[in-house]
């Protein structure tokens, strides 16, 4: 019999869904154990389905007369009542002393802890313990303890795992004590992306099943990924504008690429620039500037003319002292050219990361520290507090209310970056961001810049972060000019390697009106890019006419005929893998069935490695 039903069931805070369309039921007798991230929601689907928050959408459902004793992180005890008056209520003393449950319920809760003591002189492991020794005294059908280890020692969460497992009452109980979970689960819920993934058994078995789960996606994956390279290599074998290619295989790739994440809106975002900064971003206008001061240190700009535009995401490339720093400075207006102006927008709202972080208050919270800037920030089409975004970049749950005294260099890293992007700019300039900042951090840090709007020029010389976050590369090659690198990096590393600079120069007195979106300029060899393209198609072309030439119109027929008997098997093939990969994930817990699936499973991709290797040479004889 169900206790609890929830319905399509969505629930969030602020921007972030907690609970995503959330199904499920408590049954009588059952014992579950919930797991997640901090802040991923479990205290939430706690609050939904004790009834004591109600979901933005769906439908939650208690059993008619049910008795839900629910055990919440923060207890609502009275500071002006006494232990007795909370834990026993109205029963006289013969009445309690006489009942083994609850003398053994305050033998092992309450000890020692004088009766008649106020709850506001208690210390909180001993509030909790009170709160605790309520629930379990009063009996119910459906028992919710939301962190019931919290202040107990070995013995006690030893007899509470006991205690409960020998009560008749349903049990749903979140806990970071995995020896809790394994001693009372009998399943395992994990809250995790809005989502409630269940699983037989207790944490021990929930990790096992989930291992299982993350290895037959893996497998698939790394299958979905080695057919992705080779569809694409077929694809790009040929010129682009022939239409002989089978649709079977086209469609094949479009299939595997379809669940990519998409790239950025680059024209949404910069519209939405443009709309926030106006035409104008930055014009150096015949700009001379010397790392050092005037006529001092190294020439960083030699008569220089250029424009940043509005929407404009920059990665700026050098050696270490080419003057890169420089040239954020010379935007940021901390530092004045030679000779020369700089033209600012006057929209313009600047916000500039330099290497050495300004100072910040070492007595204040991380939180406190964020929000004295601004509480929310609009990126993109989200509004984000400045709690989630601290929990993006890695503060999460009580460090965000560590004293900013305490935090490492990379803690305090992230932290003046935040305060930085909820300052609201519409430029960015950034200088060696990822300093400190570990892989998840970056990767939230590139999701986050993802969204943002505006102009972004950045120097850093991590070339993934460099090469995922910005749209175009300019480098400082010691001739006082920015170049525009159309190759990127790797043009970078090529023309370093050549020792000469590139041919696309943005600085002489007769391209005084250019931009970054100026058109491509040549190649290394001296030849555009549509020359190296066309040089290629060409090649292809030929070796296609030259491989169809030496076969007669019956074996052409013949191999068509091959090709297309291949590609239905193929498709055959494709449909029974994907079938028994959804077996496997229904069968996560089921280890013998598993390791049948699995063979078959192996069976057939190495049948489908046959096929497709002869599908190519087939195709390589007709030349498609």
């Amino acid at each position: 019999m169900n206790l609890v039903n929830l319905e399509s069931v969505s629930h969030a805070y602020g921007p972030k869904p907690l609970l995503s369309d959330v199904s499920l039921g408590v049954e009588a007798g059952e014992r579950i154990g919930v797991v997640g991230r901090n802040g991923g929601g479990k205290t939430t689907l706690m609050s939904v389905i004790a009834g004591t928050v109600r979901p933005d959408s769906g439908r939650v459902t208690h059993n008619r007369s049910l008795r839900v004793g629910f055990l919440s992180q923060h207890d609502p005890l009275s500071p002006d009542d006494s232990v007795r008056e909370i834990v026993l209520g109205e029963l006289a003393e013969h009445e309690w002393a006489g009942d083994q449950q609850v003398r053994e319920i305050l033998s092992n809760l309450i000890g020692d802890l004088d009766l008649d003591a106020k709850v506001g002189d208690l210390s909180g492991g001993e509030r909790r313990r009170t709160a605790l020794a309520q629930l379990l005294i009063d009996d119910h059908d459906l028992i919710m303890l939301d962190e019931p280890t919290n202040h107990l020692d070995i013995e006690a969460i030893a007899w509470l795992a006991g205690h409960l497992s020998g009560r008749k009452s349903a049990l749903v109980v979140v806990t970071h004590d995995r020896w809790f979970l394994d001693a009372v689960s009998t399943r395992t819920w994990e809250v995790v992306d809005g989502r409630v993934e269940r699983y037989e058994g207790g944490y021990a078995a929930y990790v096992l099943a989930k291992a299982e789960r993350a290895r037959i996606a893996q497998a698939a994956e790394e299958r979905r990924q080695n057919l992705m390279r080779k569809e694409i290599a077929w694809l790009r074998r040929g010129p682009p504008a022939r239409t002989s290619k089978p649709k079977f295989r086209i469609e094949a790739a479009q299939a595997l690429i379809a669940n990519e994440p998409p790239a950025r809106e680059s024209v949404e975002l910069v519209r939405f620039a443009t709309a926030r900064l106006g035409k104008t971003v930055y014009d150096l206008e015949n700009v001379t500037l010397h790392a050092g001061g005037p006529d001092s240190g190294p020439l960083v700009l030699d008569r220089l003319t250029w424009q940043f535009g509005p929407g404009d995401r920059i990665g700026l490339i050098g050696v270490n002292g080419s003057g890169k720093s420089s040239v954020l400075r010379l935007l940021a207006d901390t530092v004045t050219p030679d000779v020369g102006r700089v033209v600012r927008g006057k929209t313009v709202r600047l916000a500039h990361l330099s290497q050495e972080l300004a100072e910040l208050d070492p007595a204040r919270r991380v939180l406190e520290t964020v929000e004295e800037v601004r509480k929310y920030l609009q990126v993109g089409k989200k509004e984000w507090s400045a709690s989630q975004l601290l929990e993006r970049l890695g503060f999460k749950g009580e460090a965000q209310w560590k004293v900013v005294g305490d935090l490492s260099g990379g803690e305090r890293r992230r932290l003046q970056l935040l305060r930085l992007l909820m300052d609201d700019p519409n430029v960015l300039l950034l200088d060696e961001p990822t300093n400190d900042l570990d892989i998840e951090t970056l990767n939230e840090l590139e999701d986050l810049l993802d969204g943002w709007p505006g102009t972004l020029i950045l120097v850093s010389h991590d070339r993934y972060f460099l090469e995922r976050v910005t749209d175009r590369c300019v480098a400082l090659l010691g001739d006082g000019k920015l170049s525009l690198l159309p190759g990127g990096v790797d043009e970078y590393l090529e023309r370093r390697a050549e020792g000469t600079a590139v041919t696309a120069r943005v600085g002489t007195p007769t391209t005084a009106s250019t931009t970054t979106g100026a058109t491509a300029p040549a190649t290394s060899g001296g030849r555009s890019a549509s020359d190296v393209s066309g040089t290629s198609s060409g090649s292809a072309a030929v070796a296609t006419d030259q491989a169809k030439a030496g076969l007669s119109a019956k074996e052409e027929r013949e191999l068509r005929k091959e090709l297309n008997r291949l590609e239905r098997q193929l498709d055959k093939l494709t449909d029974q893998e994907a079938r028994l990969h959804a077996a496997m994930a229904e069968a996560a817990s089921d280890y013998a069935k598993l390791g049948s699936l699995d063979a078959e499973l192996r069976e057939v991709a190495a049948q489908k490695d046959t096929i497709e290797a002869e599908w190519l040479e087939v195709a390589d004889r007709l030349g498609d």
